[in-house]
């Protein structure tokens, strides 16, 4: 494939998975608030993780199966890096993939929000992540990490070992994510990925509504967790 069609492949992909996972838990947020709920618990809490995280997972299956022959379906700068840190990924394209990523994911949330309206964001802030009460900027960065680290370790073993079956990437990889997010969705959002955070803060940002403070949790942890994972697959898996 040539580098035009990857990058193509990873705006969109990235653009489908912000579209459709943040846009639930904007969603979510705005159920709530029109049946008087505040915030995300209007099914009990976890419920709404759940139904959340399904649909990062069946976003995330779906993007795999249909554009992972073409680019990777990488959709994650901290993927794309984790990869590029264990030699698995060339140096000259990681600087395009990313970049590509965060295009996607900032047209997906305009997508999100052209849908909707202002509500999308006064409301259901494009889906953005951010810590819940009484969680520290450390605790935050620590969940991101391990979420991460579990993400990136099944990658490793499911779609870049060459041992690995055949057919089943999309489908175990969905599944961590959403499970991923339905445990730790409650902690700091769950992103896993600082692109799927960087397209709604950008949006949300043009509207008034500014959390980039909270950004570095989501590269730092991701990319940290995404390295780390990496390095510990190819360590247990080196003879």
């Amino acid at each position: 494939m040539s580098m035009i069609k990857k990058l193509i492949a990873e705006c969109l992909g990235t653009g489908i998975l912000v579209f459709f996972g943040p846009g639930a838990a904007a969603m979510t947020l705005m159920i709530a608030n029109n049946t008087g709920t505040a915030g995300i618990g209007l099914l009990g809490g976890l419920g709404d993780w759940f139904a959340i995280g399904f649909s990062f997972a069946i976003a995330i299956a779906a993007v795999i199966y249909t554009m992972g022959r073409i680019s990777g379906a990488h959709i994650n700068p901290a993927v794309t890096i984790g990869l590029w840190a264990v030699k698995k990924f060339p140096t000259k394209d990681t600087v395009l993939y990313i970049i590509a990523q965060l295009i996607g994911a900032a047209i997906g949330s305009l997508l999100f929000f052209a849908c909707i309206g202002i509500d999308s964001v006064t409301i259901g802030g494009l889906g953005a992540t951010a810590p819940f009460a009484g969680i520290s900027y450390f605790q935050a960065i620590l969940a991101e990490f391990i979420g991460t680290f579990l993400l990136m370790f099944v990658i490793m073993g499911v779609a870049v070992d060459k041992r690995a079956p055949d057919g089943f990437a999309g489908l175990v990889i969905g599944l961590t994510v959403g499970a991923i997010i339905t445990t730790t969705g409650n902690i700091a959002g769950a992103s896993l990925n600082p692109a799927r955070t960087f397209g709604p803060y950008l949006i949300d940002s043009i509207y008034g509504l500014n959390l980039w403070y909270y950004f570095p949790i989501y590269i730092i942890g991701p990319v940290l967790g995404a390295i780390v994972a990496a390095f510990t697959y190819e360590y247990l898996n080196r003879e």
